[in-house]
């Protein structure tokens, strides 16, 4: 893959974009507007009034906002894909979910989100990023509660919705790389889910999560299975009071 560009007089905007891109661990130039592209096709970033008043290359807009979403769309272009048939989202849910994307079954993208609030919208955003025909959610088993609430945010927004057997992903993995294991659910086959799902935690999730918390309130343990808060607020909320 060739190197994305960042060629923008906003400093500011350079500094996300660069930033966004590193994180990603991916190839980059930083040029100033007046420097010349690496070649004549490069895919480049820069404000809207940038990308409109410039024919060099293949320019990419690019706002505040939205810098995860425009760096999707430059790779998109960069990769030189068409329109993609399939825009495939793995899951592996959890406190961070971890999450993967594929274009009719190769792997574009790979992301470890903070919420489990996160995922349907991240989903959402990537989806308008990039041309596609359909889409599909493949949701790992793993953690029933946060699973079915991932996947209830989803249904109620039209998506297709799949549950993955999740005890074949952790294979040779560590149980932090979520988006490793969220790519191999994204490969895998699902079962079809079309009704909203119980988000209510079982006693043996409750009994767990207070084990390790030592003696978290009842009321805490429920939030943290359900995603509301993190366990680290759950502690901080036990001792607080």
């Amino acid at each position: 893959m060739e190197p994305l560009v960042v060629r923008t007089a906003d400093f500011r905007l350079a500094w996300r974009l660069l930033r966004e891109i590193h994180n990603r661990k991916l190839p980059c130039i930083h040029l100033h507007p007046d420097d010349p592209l690496p070649c004549e096709d490069s895919v480049w970033l820069g404000t809207v009034a940038e990308v409109e008043s410039c024919s060099e290359g293949r320019g990419v807009w690019a706002i505040e906002g939205e810098i995860e979403l425009a760096i999707e769309r430059a790779l998109h272009v960069n990769r030189r894909l068409g329109p993609i048939i399939v825009l495939t989202f793995g899951v592996d849910p959890g406190p961070r979910p971890g999450l993967a994307w594929l274009a009719d079954g190769v792997l574009i993208g790979v992301a470890q989100l903070e919420r489990v609030d996160d995922v349907a919208n991240h989903i959402k955003a990537i989806a308008t990023a990039i041309e596609h025909d359909r889409i599909e959610v493949k949701i790992g088993d793993g953690s029933i509660t946060l699973r079915n609430r991932i996947a209830n945010v989803c249904i109620a927004r039209k998506m297709h919705i799949e549950f993955v057997d999740e005890r074949r992903t952790s294979q040779g993995i560590s149980r932090h790389h979520h988006h490793a294991a969220a790519t191999k659910i994204a490969m895998m086959l699902g079962k079809r889910v079309v009704e909203r799902q119980n988000v209510s935690p079982a006693d043996g999730e409750l009994r767990e999560l207070k084990r390790r918390s030592r003696r978290m309130r009842s009321d805490l343990a429920k939030a943290v299975a359900v995603g509301r808060i993190t366990m680290e607020e759950a502690i901080d909320r036990q001792y607080s009071l």
